[in-house]
């Protein structure tokens, strides 16, 4: 309408005003135009199309994102939806208005999917001052870095030129509400016809932040078992483990957090190596600690992200190459100068991170207690064997210890109505899910079919409660299982192998109604798992590839294909 010429000495005048002479300039315009109705009071909106990209790796962002088109839609306002993984880049200096909606993982990181268009708009030398703009993130606070990629993203489009059309919202894991109020607000805005140059708008690009706190319970529970679930002959140690805890409430498919420990060893040998006092009072993060305490239950010491490391090098003013390290092994190489050195660079570390376990236990058969399933994990550094940090603490809980952890829901894995049918993929750890969902059909006389599968490595020492599923098959409340033991023979065999070899009931199943759940490992077990799925649609469907896809589709926007996978 202006021109482009004109159109960018508009908004470089705007980008670069101060609020008091955005809003003289407001009212400026406003008395040189005739008095005209307000788009509301004509039923109309000022904005009949946006974008909404999403990022996402458990699928939140996703449904959320369709949920907020089809309001828009009800508002007159065309949505097109679209994952950061399928937009085309080149598109985004010509969006108006666009709303991010983006989830956190790992150790403040994009989604896999969603790094493609993070680096894009952060590594390319272009600006968007035609953006009009607003981000939903995602995130857990359970976690230290809560919702980082949602924050750097919306910093970003800031820094692009982009204009908020409303403050960036964050959420936590019960994000429904906090979510629709933001979408709600968005569509206030668009519905505005002063959007972007309004007094509101000035504010809310500047206004800060403002999030709820968690509110998540903290238990403290008392452990009272704790066994070794493989036999004698296993590579693996698996750890059956219940904690009783007075008041405790929570769903099959729920997890548990729990922050673990630093070992003992490793905190003296930091001491020892800095020289500093065990017993000094220092403050993180507004709390107060001593040294050791410090040290041994709150900050994270082993497997130091890239960026922590290189703020090590900075502090120190070493050459420290790039990578991920130990504390104390960046102590032992790289050695800080004095005790005050070192105070300077652990108040600027990250805190522990709660690890998440799915619950294995029923709450109509194991009332009052919390069951999990963790599997000791062991990996090489350098030739020496290291373990998880987690997983090795829990290893070595004492029966009748304390321990703490809270709960953490999972609306998207929950058990269907009753009477419908179940398919269940859990080989190894995977199980705890599946074990919590039958024993609970089993406690509370479900009349729908299940149909389990799970596989290890091997039948005589790695099949996970081998007693429990036998007598679930023998009372009927398991009607098939399916095993594989991946080193029982000369080739292989996984859970999709034997997958595949059921095919044609496993597609009987689905046509009538079945839910498909999988739990355990992300990579390579649940893509194994998901690749036979489809192939089994479409050889028993008689479906092209395409149309496979869309059937399974159709199962997860419907709720009957859903994963909780780590």
């Amino acid at each position: 309408m202006l021109g482009e010429a004109n159109h960018k000495i508009f908004t470089d005048l705007i980008q670069n005003a101060s609020k008091e002479q955005l809003i003289w300039m407001n009212d400026f315009i406003a008395k040189l135009l005739p008095a005209q109705p307000s788009a509301e009071a004509v039923g109309i909106s000022s904005v009949n199309k946006i974008t909404i990209v999403y990022g996402t790796e458990t699928g939140n962002s996703k449904r959320l994102a369709t949920d907020f088109a089809t309001k828009a839609k009800q508002k007159s306002i065309h949505a097109k939806v679209i994952g950061m993984d399928q937009y085309r880049l080149s598109d985004l200096t010509k969006e108006e208005y666009l709303l991010a909606l983006i989830s956190t993982h790992g150790e403040g990181e994009p989604p896999i999917a969603a790094k493609k268009f993070y680096d894009h708009i952060h590594q390319n030398g272009f600006k968007l001052n035609s953006l009009r703009y607003s981000v939903l993130a995602l995130g857990d606070t359970s976690y230290p870095l809560y919702c980082k990629t949602g924050e750097e993203m919306d910093e970003q489009f800031e820094k692009l030129g982009g204009v908020r059309i409303a403050p960036m919202q964050k959420c936590d894991v019960e994000y429904e509400t906090d979510a629709n109020a933001w979408f709600n607000e968005v569509l206030e805005k668009l519905s505005n016809p002063k959007i972007g140059i309004s007094q509101n708008d000035v504010q809310i690009n500047i206004a800060p932040v403002i999030t709820k706190k968690s509110g998540k319970q903290t238990y403290t529970g008392d452990v009272l078992t704790k066994i070794n679930l493989n036999d004698r002959g296993s590579s693996k140690e698996t750890w059956h483990i219940e904690i009783a805890a007075e008041g405790v409430e929570y769903l099959c498919g729920d997890s548990i957090g729990i922050v673990p420990e630093n070992p003992s060893k490793i905190v003296d040998a930091i001491l020892n190596v800095t020289g500093v006092d065990p017993s000094k009072i220092v403050n993180f993060k507004n709390e107060a600690f001593t040294f050791y305490d410090l040290l041994k239950h709150k900050i994270n010491v082993v497997y130091l992200t890239e960026r922590l490391v290189k703020q090590y090098a900075e502090i120190t003013q070493q050459d420290i190459p790039a990578g991920r390290m130990n504390l104390l092994d960046l102590l032992k190489i790289y050695p800080v100068k004095d005790a005050e050195q070192f105070e300077e660079i652990v108040l600027k570390m990250n805190a522990i991170s709660p690890r998440l376990y799915t619950i294995a236990s029923s709450p109509s058969a194991h009332e009052g207690e919390v069951h999990i399933v963790v599997v000791k994990d062991t990996y090489d550094v350098n030739g020496e064997t290291e373990f998880g940090l987690c997983s090795d603490y829990l290893s070595q809980i004492l029966t009748e210890g304390k321990q703490k952890f809270f709960v953490q829901p999972n609306k998207r894995f929950r058990l269907p109505a009753p009477d419908k049918n179940i398919i269940m993929v859990g080989p190894g750890t995977g199980i705890a899910a599946f074990r919590s969902f039958l024993a609970e059909r089993d406690a509370t006389g479900a009349t729908g079919k299940n149909w389990l599968f799970f596989g290890g490595q091997r039948f005589a020492s790695d099949f996970l409660y081998q007693t429990e599923i036998q007598n679930w098959y023998e009372t009927g409340v398991l009607t098939k299982v399916n095993l594989a033991f991946s080193r029982d023979q000369k080739e292989k065999l996984y859970v999709q192998h034997k997958m595949l070899q059921n095919s044609a009931e496993i597609y009987d199943w689905l046509l009538n109604g079945a839910y498909f759940f999988v739990c355990g490992t992300k990579d390579p077990m649940s893509v194994d798992v998901e690749n036979a799925l489809l192939k089994i649609i479409e050889q028993q469907g008689n479906k092209t590839s395409e149309e496979a896809k869309k059937f399974l589709e159709h199962m997860e926007e419907d709720g009957r294909y859903e994963k909780d996978v780590y």
